[in-house]
């Protein structure tokens, strides 16, 4: 009988066996492909459609204020949730508690809710808190910091600005539990280490921990980046110009609901997407 490892005549290559059809199409992410269909779709009809395109044409006016709203408010946001997230590890009672606090009411109100709040309650109060510490400031000799925070009118404050800082007190607090929980990943052993080689709590922190957890929650942000694009709609509610609040207008005028909002889906549909893509195109990166 032959021997079954005899060695192959040279040059020869093993075949091996083809992955049975039905398996592949059950791993082809058809999801995706229907996506992209209604995308291509959407996309002929409005390039076709003289309606469509008109809808087109002035929603896309919105389109710099989503993404500007969106890239300041989370840029915001990141800081404050790492500000936040150490402050749920830190072993001082009053920063965890100050940011355990924080982040328990953020996460307890509706986000609409808060929108309303913190643009149309606490801004205001901001001010008056501001223009109180301006006159104090003046009466102690301290005129020309004292004249600009008194100075400083609610009524000056911009909606968009107020929108920015509503988004990212609150997504700060979202952020703050991924970094905390990126950080409580990191083997305890690490920060003993460091700790054992001369450094503070503060330098093996910034030079050992961080680097890696700020890794690892990589993809999380990402995911959350894409959450607050969404919910920039609802700042729609402030009046402020973002494709949302655009695309509100243009139906109320024109009456062409189908136009408006079909078009405003897919726009945000095209967004989410292509953020969606390469968050997946970080996390293999990451994870290779």
């Amino acid at each position: 009988m032959a021997c079954e490892d005899a060695a192959l005549p040279h040059g020869a290559v093993i075949a091996l066996p083809r992955e049975p059809m039905k398996l592949r199409l059950n791993r082809f992410p058809w999801w995706f492909a229907a996506i992209v269909v209604i995308m291509l779709v959407t996309t002929g009809v409005i390039s076709t459609q003289p309606s469509f395109q008109q809808s087109f044409n002035f929603i896309k006016a919105g389109l710099s204020v989503t993404i500007v709203t969106t890239l300041a408010a989370f840029s915001i946001a990141i800081v404050l949730g790492l500000v936040t997230g150490l402050g749920r590890i830190s072993s001082n009672v009053v920063f965890k508690n100050l940011a355990t606090l924080y982040v328990e009411i953020i996460r307890g109100i509706p986000m609409l809710v808060l929108i309303f709040f913190i643009a149309l309650v606490l801004v205001p109060a901001s001010t008056s808190g501001l223009n109180a510490l301006g006159s104090w400031l003046t009466g102690m000799g301290l005129g020309s910091i004292g004249g600009a925070l008194s100075a400083i009118d609610n009524k000056g404050v911009p909606m968009q600005l107020r929108a920015v800082i509503a988004l990212s007190i609150t997504y700060g607090a979202f952020s703050a539990e991924i970094f905390r929980a990126g950080i409580q990943s990191i083997n305890k052993g690490q920060m003993e280490a460091a700790r054992s080689q001369g450094m503070n709590y503060w330098q093996a922190m910034r030079f050992i921990i961080l680097p890696q957890a700020i890794r690892n929650v990589l993809p999380a942000l990402g995911n959350d980046f894409i959450s607050m694009l969404k919910d920039t709609s609802l700042v729609s509610v402030l009046a402020v110009r973002d494709i949302t609040q655009v695309a509100k207008l243009y139906a109320g005028q024109t009456f062409q609901y189908p136009e408006a909002y079909s078009t405003l889906a897919v726009l945000y549909l095209t967004m989410t997407v292509v953020l969606s893509l390469l968050v997946k195109l970080l996390e293999r990166r990451f994870q290779s």
